[in-house]
């Protein structure tokens, strides 16, 4: 690699806030907050909202959308675009 124009990756810990799940990994990321982890060491935190420990492809629990609601919203809204002579 050549020096100075690669950006510094570092240990990180991701914590999932939904799955109440960590994960220690390299990252470019950085934060100010910090959290000990299980080696005893103290490393940089990054909350995220969703990682693959509360994601449903990887969980397997999937989530029903209501998308017969949503198109007759859309044609209540718009009217039916296919009506053209």
């Amino acid at each position: 690699m050549k020096p100075r124009i690669h950006p510094e990756t570092r240990l990180v810990v991701f914590r999932d806030r939904a799955a109440d799940a960590a994960f220690l990994t390299r990252s470019t990321a950085d934060s100010s907050k910090t959290i000990e982890w299980e080696d005893g060491r103290t490393y940089p935190v990054i909350d995220v909202e969703i990682s693959s420990a509360s994601h449903p492809f990887y969980t397997g629990n999937s989530r029903v959308v209501d998308t017969a609601g949503r198109v007759e919203r859309f044609e209540r809204r718009y009217g039916r675009a296919g009506a053209r002579d």
